[in-house]
């Protein structure tokens, strides 16, 4: 996963520019910088060489740049940030562990499975462990709310599930983690239109992020992100506790 959004920023500010002041210095508009800053584009190979110059980095944003084009998921490189630096993150997934949450053992299933990762397994999973890290290592924690299908929690060979499950009451009992089931009894509700993530940020600007077999979605207009928290409202009205959870996988490892 490439950093150049982060790092281009951190260049930035380093000397002391706002994004206009580098929009001047390129000759570009802002909204390009912060086009670049937030993942949604990639600089061309002249613009980045440009870039370099007037940050005095070396190649450090050209390298940043080649890699990013390289990236197979451009689409996630937004959320990732947005990942990063929120203060608060909730997911809702009907089918699968949440990424964010998944032993390796786990991920290699899920990731063996899905023909395009052929031949490039390891790189895969080494890219949702540094999403993972991002996430779980941070200092000061991230608030992470993540419900849960208990459908998932039974979905998968038994000597994975049994680690995975431990897993999650491992982390079940971090303060800033909150994991909870919705149970199968719950039968048909507005969750099961698919996997979501909401992310509050530190300003109280709210982003959501939608996922397919393609290619994810970020979402940012008010009125989408609203429809995806009166998603999220209707299934957490439906899951049990984080206790009643963290007993429920304790009865399924036994």
């Amino acid at each position: 996963m490439s950093e150049l959004p982060s790092e281009l920023r951190q260049l930035r500010l380093s000397r002391h520019m706002n994004q206009t002041q580098l929009a001047k210095a390129l000759r570009v508009s802002k909204s390009l910088i912060a086009s670049f800053e937030t993942g949604r584009l990639v600089p061309k190979e002249d613009t980045a060489k440009t870039l370099d110059q007037v940050l005095d980095s070396g190649k450090q944003v050209q390298k940043l740049a080649d890699e990013a084009r390289g990236d197979r998921q451009p689409w996630l490189r937004s959320w990732v940030e947005h990942e990063r630096r929120a203060m608060l993150l909730r997911a809702w997934e009907p089918t699968l562990i949440p990424g964010l949450l998944q032993t390796e053992a786990y991920m290699r299933q899920v990731f063996a499975a899905v023909p395009s990762n052929g031949g490039r397994l390891e790189e895969v999973i080494a890219t949702r462990q540094t999403r993972q890290r991002a996430v779980l290592d941070r200092d000061p924690p991230v608030e992470l709310v993540v419900m849960v299908a208990e459908a998932a929690l039974r979905r998968g060979p038994q000597e994975v599930m049994k680690d995975q499950i431990a897993h999650l009451v491992d982390l079940g009992h971090r303060p800033s983690v909150r994991i909870r089931a919705v149970p199968d009894s719950a039968g048909l509700h507005a969750g099961l239109g698919g996997p979501l993530a909401l992310a509050t940020m530190s300003d109280g600007r709210r982003v959501g992020y939608l996922d397919d077999l393609l290619r994810g979605r970020v979402a940012t207009t008010s009125g989408d992100v609203l429809e995806l928290e009166l998603v999220w409202e209707a299934v957490n009205e439906l899951a049990l506790s984080a206790d009643q959870t963290r007993d429920l996988m304790l009865r399924m490892i036994q």
